[in-house]
């Protein structure tokens, strides 16, 4: 048995490659999957992102996957985790494997599973890969060599783009976004979306242009989540001009980060109330909007308005997910900028959530910055931020039980002067105030942060939130993320 018990989060396992992330670890969940998949016949998918050795890491999932009579399709490079989870779809699969650890520092990489419909795994579905692999790591795996793999057909090399581009070109108007002559800022953050909104856009009078487009498995020194702290770069660049879109993606290219055409990031709250206004208001489309629990009461606002539902759901899309597919939603979203539509997959796909804003500058036919504006008229004023406090891995998962047994019997009543008037405890804690203002605190489930948000008029308020729960905590932020003013 491992040291330390293959667990997976929110979405996926994940853990220090060399030490949790291993090459053996690998093939006790591969083994796993193999085993769960026994009784369906259809091929397995098989992706990648740009990590250290990740290629190396797929294709130990493929001839472990080979060796238990499993036909494999396995992607010819690095791609977003949405491409893997079309391909499977596209196919016909009866799952998918992606070798990923999304957003997180470098030293981390993980495995996502995808069930055949292309979304996160379920609670249910995890739960039995982890009593598998805990069988595999009692009982061991069946390999066998890759080359031999390859030679007897159980895994074939596929190019996943032409099955991509022809749905994103279902989703959005391609031809049209070509021809716009926009100039886009394309800020890959090193990750596995590199090239993908250049390849899409290209052959016309639109220009995009990438940003740390190259390969590199430690990201340039930087953190590849698609917020303000982490790409000065990019919002220098479009602060100097000449750009009308800013885009970026994290490390697998799920999430989406947003620079309007002024260099101001555009927070991931204020991107999903974008994407749903265009759809509702530009669009005229109609249907439910799915959201975490961490994103935004603008949501609620908009549903209001325009006379649609919203249901507000624990983070990850292993809850959003099935929740749009129940409710045939228009949009699902989360707080750090990861984006569902219908009509695609019930997963995140950040190249796609770009594209769509390309979409609205065209279809508004004015800068985005002047879009946000007309959002806010809409809404009223929304200001926003994340404190993250990042623990040491060693004892986190104890610390996190202590913090929330503490919280639990000791639930603040009031916070910087506002009365609680409902607590949601379900995923961390959420408090929210007598003047429609909230502040939540979790933990993060891929990595060791607690994170503290809230959402209230003004940046002002929203600081003295953060504080005031901050000091009911007893803990101090380090950083922030996700800040609006």
């Amino acid at each position: 048995m491992t040291a330390t018990p293959i667990r997976f989060g929110t979405d996926g396992w994940r853990g220090v490659v060399a030490d949790d992330f291993t090459y053996e670890n690998v093939r006790y969940v591969a083994q796993a999957v193999a085993w769960y998949l026994r009784d369906d016949p259809r091929p397995v998918v098989v992706g990648h992102d740009t990590r250290y050795c990740a290629e190396l890491f797929a294709q130990e999932v493929a001839r472990v996957l080979a060796a238990n009579s499993r036909n494999v399709l396995l992607l010819d490079g690095p791609a977003p985790t949405q491409v893997t989870s079309w391909t499977l779809v596209a196919r016909g699969a009866g799952g998918g494997v992606v070798v990923t650890a999304s957003h997180n520092p470098p030293e981390f990489n993980g495995l996502k599973y995808k069930p055949d419909y292309g979304g996160s795994a379920s609670p249910a579905v995890v739960a039995e890969l982890e009593r598998l692999t805990e069988r595999a790591e009692r009982e061991g795996v069946q390999a066998m060599p890759f080359e031999d793999a390859l030679e007897s057909g159980r895994v074939e090399m596929v190019d996943p783009l032409p099955d991509y581009e022809a749905q994103i070109a279902r989703m959005v108007d391609l031809q049209r976004l070509r021809a716009a002559g926009l100039h886009i800022l394309h800020e890959a953050m090193h990750g596995s979306g590199a090239g993908f909104v250049r390849r899409l856009l290209e052959g016309g009078r639109t220009v995009v242009a990438e940003l740390h487009a190259d390969r590199n498995p430690g990201f340039g020194g930087l953190h590849p989540e698609p917020i303000a702290q982490y790409m000065p770069e990019a919002m220098a660049m479009m602060a100097h001009g000449g750009y009308d879109l800013g885009i970026a993606n994290d490390g697998d290219a799920d999430r989406v980060g947003i620079v309007d055409e002024s260099g101001r990031f555009v927070n991931q709250l204020e991107v999903m109330a974008l994407l749903a206004m265009y759809f509702l208001e530009k669009r005229g489309m109609r249907g439910a909007l799915v959201r975490s629990l961490t994103s935004s009461q603008m949501i609620d606002r908009l549903g209001e308005i325009f006379d649609v539902p919203v249901y507000e759901l624990q983070v990850g899309f292993k809850y959003i997910g099935p929740k749009m597919t129940e409710t045939d939603a228009l949009l699902g979203g989360e707080e750090s900028g990861g984006f569902g539509f219908r009509g695609h997959l019930p997963e995140r796909d950040g190249v796609l959530a770009g594209l769509f804003v390309a979409e609205m500058i065209v279809e508004y036919g004015m800068p985005l910055s002047r879009i946000l504006a007309h959002l806010f008229e809409l809404v009223g004023p929304h200001a926003y931020a994340r404190h993250d406090i990042r623990l040491p891995r060693d004892g986190y998962a104890q610390r996190k039980d202590e913090m929330y047994r503490r919280v639990s019997a000791s639930p603040p009543d009031r916070l910087a002067g506002s009365g609680v008037v409902r607590t949601r405890d379900d995923d961390g804690f959420k408090f929210y105030l007598d003047d429609g203002s909230w502040a939540l605190v979790r933990f993060s489930g891929t990595e060791p942060l607690m994170r503290v948000y809230s959402e209230a008029p003004t940046s002002r308020r929203v600081d003295e939130l953060l504080g005031a729960l901050e000091q009911h905590l007893g803990v101090e932020a380090t950083a922030a993320a996700g800040a609006s003013h």
